[in-house]
């Protein structure tokens, strides 16, 4: 039998606040002694009261503006009921029936073109403790405990695998853009929970959903997906039955995994958070926010091919980041017009290599925006050879200096003195008679040699067109 995918992601991301969700202790947590960055309240001492970090609101709202959710004007923290070793107070501060932000969506690039994905709502919370496991023992850091976690809850209507990818990764750029979080996956603080169900080929009836946990990579995501499409549709065949269970992703066996039987909401036994008045959120307050939004990355790729007149693949590589789409503007805004497609090409190519290659972010390289256009200028008016430009831009990586500097300490400039290239010509051909030979019983692949040869014989210091040229008139012109 034929079935149909049905995925909901549910995307925890922590926010960049300097404190906690509901007490002063700092939320940069990472790099703590365990159980340093504690206090009463996210040790839940008894007696204490917690405070709303307003920050972490802000930041909430913003990311809903972003997602097109509606803002309501009331919104409320509730208490979650579960018993877990890492949730210190015995519940969880979280939202339920009142979020921040409600009845939202983002847009994907599906194989039927644009798609709209609704997100159910957009709320906060705080996060839990962290459990290092010890062989046959556990320990618990509380540094964790109570950083300020916002949830993004999509809508079941994702089809496939490849589309949960696209949807996370559109996501997590609109949270890098946006400032709100490092969204970070290696370090916990962009995190994904995936619901997944199937049914038959065109049938409304969804069979019980299984919750997909521990997956910390789009990669891991994608495979976990298909991986637990493949095993529900093989247990109906089978003569299975499907329960609503939580499964935990294996990556190194590739599979899932039994966790636990799933809750519903009415195990949770919500209700109202009694140590927390309900708040009243400001509409000026919100338009304010929404003007201070950035330019969000499906609309700065789509600007990037009208203005720039680069490809949509160009584009979206681009605007992937914001620190990369804000140094590929720079560089362009200071060249002359019609030079966007060099910038990206250079960019894409052996600049990014070489962040890759040292592990570098490009808000650290040394190599600043001017410094590339500078450079690129030397390329575009004839001073430097392609390949000297590969070399000239490996020193600027390595040394901060300037294009132009490294071009007279090393006297790199391009040579398109007609003569003194036609000196250079006529050594390599004096001293590859075997190679002329080809070239004129009609071996075209020999005039590339020849060329090649008189490049390196001037260290790539010669302009390419030129050299081609003379080479073809001291050989004849054929």
């Amino acid at each position: 039998m034929a079935y149909e995918i049905v995925i909901g992601l549910e995307v925890h991301t922590q926010l960049l606040t300097r404190s906690k969700m509901f007490c002063s202790c700092s939320a940069d947590y990472a790099s703590a002694p365990p159980n340093t960055y504690v206090c009463p309240v996210c040790l839940a001492m008894p007696g204490v009261l917690p405070v709303i970090n307003e920050k972490a609101i802000e930041y909430t709202v913003m990311t809903a503006l972003a997602l097109n959710c509606t803002i309501p004007e009331y919104t409320k923290f509730d208490r979650k009921n579960y018993f877990y070793p890492d949730l210190m107070k015995g519940y969880q501060i979280s939202q339920y029936d009142s979020p921040v932000g409600k009845r939202g969506w983002l847009t994907v690039d599906s194989d039927g073109g644009k798609k709209r994905i609704n997100i159910t709502r957009v709320h906060l919370e705080e996060d839990t403790a962290k459990l290092l496991h010890r062989g046959d023992y556990s320990l618990i850091d509380v540094n964790r405990s109570g950083v300020p976690l916002m949830e993004i809850v999509s809508e079941p209507e994702i089809s496939s695998p490849a589309e949960a990818r696209d949807y996370l990764i559109m996501l997590h750029n609109i949270l890098r853009y946006l400032g709100v979080s490092t969204a970070n996956m290696e370090e916990g603080s962009f995190r994904c929970d995936a619901n997944i169900s199937i049914r038959p080929a065109n049938s409304k009836k969804l069979l019980p959903k299984v919750e997909v946990k521990n997956m910390n990579s789009f990669k891991a995501v994608y495979q976990a997906m298909e991986y637990e499409a493949k095993r529900q549709g093989k247990l109906l065949e089978e003569g299975g039955e499907l329960v609503q269970e939580t499964r935990g992703w294996v990556e190194e066996s590739g599979t899932t995994v039994l966790q636990r039987t799933k809750e519903y909401a009415e195990d949770y036994r919500y209700f109202p958070e009694p140590d927390l008045s309900p708040l009243v959120l400001d509409r000026t307050w919100i338009e304010e926010i929404r003007a201070g939004l950035p330019e969000l990355p499906e609309a700065r790729r789509d600007r990037f091919v009208t203005e720039y007149g680069i490809s949509l693949y160009d584009a979206n590589i681009l605007t992937a980041s914001r620190a990369m789409a804000n140094y590929f503007e720079n560089c362009v805004r200071q060249m002359v017009p019609g030079k966007a497609k060099m910038v990206s090409n250079w960019l894409l190519g052996d600049f990014s290599r070489l962040l890759n290659t040292t592990n570098t972010i490009i808000e650290n390289a040394r190599i600043s925006p001017k410094h590339l256009s500078d450079m690129l200028v030397l390329v575009d008016n004839g001073t430097i050879s392609g390949p000297t430009a590969k070399a000239v831009l490996e020193e600027m990586f390595q040394t901060g200096k300037e294009a132009s500097e490294i071009v007279t300490e090393r006297r790199l400039s391009q040579i398109s003195n007609a003569g003194e290239i036609r000196e250079v010509v006529r050594q390599v051909i004096a001293g590859n008679a075997g190679a002329v030979a080809d070239y004129t019983s009609g071996k075209q692949q020999a005039l590339t040699f020849i060329v090649g040869q008189v490049m390196k014989a001037t260290r790539g210091r010669a302009n390419p067109a030129m050299v081609r040229e003379i080479v073809t008139q001291e050989l004849g012109g054929k």
